[in-house]
């Protein structure tokens, strides 16, 4: 079938959902490349007549001719769908479910991840979708400037660039419409200024011009719209870096401080471990104190300090004889000094002071003990020097206390016999 519109309206008038006729008319539409801006065009005034049922598959058509080029590196159709596939994909998403919208949406999606169409006019597609979105009163915000055409859910645009979003989004719609508008009025300008091509008929040559001269200025106005949004861009993003530069060279001076506090906090640190090592190697190997300083350590500090004296201690020395004595005893001075006490005697050999009350006075005896005790000279010593100092005192103590105790009563009244007679043998008969 020979290339006209209305063999092209015919093959788009014919196309369904499924994939044979979306390849088939796709395949003779890229058969016929050398018409793909009359193609495009064709296309796009049928995507605004059509229902909107109808224009899912007309994406898909678009779609599957864009990839098909791409692969094959035939810039063609890639050249002619880019002026008009932000506003035909706009139109068929306008008014559509939410389940084909969600298809359209997922087509985008893909021409972004196979990066079929330049990146402004990517980014002009994305933006007249999300213009979209956020003019639905059900949806805030819209899914394809967030999650859909970015690396994350929380990928949006920080505050900091905010005020640059509307300026990049202008740029993009307005580069989208002037590059292939000018590449379009290039291709013709060179055609008719082709010194090898023969010159057509006058009539037809000032047609072609009149043609050149609006698309020229189309072209003019676009690229004129263009300059002016990229200056305004370009303010924002020298704002943006004014801002940026005065914050690091803030952040260049709190690095600074912040190395300088650093290493002095190690250097502390340093000599706080080196203090703590020498506490605890003083402490394992003391040192004797100089100069009457002790050092001593609390929490690993060593605290130096003088030593106290020593508290005097009293001498041991034994008691007075007062302590023991009382002052008011017959017969013992308040000076004289506290004498040993008597040795323990046998129970057996103990006498009565019934038998020594008659006797106020002993000389000091320089006789050997009694036969009772053991012969031992230490005993003896003892026995001599109690017997000279301390016995009278005593002796005058007993008579006062037991004075009149077994008067003339036999001491030896109730013992035994034998016992009696032992300790009259040994006392001499004294009893």
């Amino acid at each position: 079938m020979a290339y006209t519109d209305d063999a092209v309206k015919a093959k788009l008038s014919s196309l369904n959902e499924t994939q044979e006729s979306i390849v088939s008319v796709s395949q003779w539409i890229m058969f016929h490349r050398r018409h793909a801006d009359r193609t495009c065009a064709i296309w796009l005034e049928r995507m605004r007549e059509t229902t909107v049922n109808k224009r899912l598959t007309l994406i898909y058509l678009a779609n599957e001719v864009v990839q098909q080029s791409k692969a094959r590196r035939k810039d063609d159709f890639l050249v002619a769908f880019s002026p008009v596939i932000a506003e035909a994909t706009a139109t068929a998403y306008k008014g559509a479910t939410n389940d084909v919208q969600d298809k359209i949406r997922r087509t985008v999606e893909v021409w972004s991840q196979r990066r079929i169409f330049d990146k402004p006019i990517q980014e002009a597609v994305e933006a007249r979708i999300t213009e979209l979105d956020k003019s639905r009163s059900g949806k805030k915000g819209g899914l394809l400037g967030g999650s859909l055409f970015s690396s994350g859910p929380g990928s949006a645009a920080p505050a900091e660039l905010q005020p640059l979003v509307p300026l990049q989004l202008a740029l993009s719609k307005a580069t989208a419409t002037s590059t292939p508008a000018t590449s379009t009025a290039s291709t013709e300008f060179e055609k008719l200024t082709d010194p090898e091509k023969p010159a057509p008929t006058p009539p037809v040559y000032a047609a072609r011009l009149s043609a050149l001269l609006k698309s020229l200025s189309r072209v003019e106005s676009a690229v004129a719209e263009s300059i002016k949004t990229r200056q305004d861009l370009l303010e924002g993003l020298d704002q943006l870096l004014a801002t940026n530069r005065a914050a690091l060279e803030d952040e260049k001076t709190q690095l600074s401080q912040l190395q300088e506090r650093r290493e002095a906090m190690e250097k502390r640190k340093r000599e706080v471990e080196d203090a703590i090592m020498r506490g605890v190697s003083t402490a394992e190997t003391p040192s004797p104190a100089t100069d009457g300083e002790a050092i001593s350590y609390v929490n690993g500090r060593s605290t130096s300090s003088v030593e106290p004296e020593r508290p005097k201690m009293e001498e041991l020395t034994p008691p007075p004889t007062e302590t023991l004595t009382p002052t008011d005893t017959p017969g013992v001075g308040n000076k004289e000094p506290m004498q040993d006490p008597q040795p323990l005697h046998h129970p057996t050999t103990t006498a009565f002071p019934s038998q020594q009350q008659h006797s106020p006075s002993h000389p000091t005896s320089t006789n050997p003990l009694p036969s009772f005790l053991p012969q031992d000279p230490r005993h003896a010593a003892h026995f001599s020097s109690n017997s000279g100092s301390g016995a009278p005192a005593k002796k005058r103590k007993l008579d006062v206390e037991f004075e009149g105790f077994g008067a003339g009563e036999d001491a030896m009244d109730g013992l035994d016999e034998d016992v009696a007679e032992l300790l009259r043998a040994e006392s001499g008969g004294a009893v």
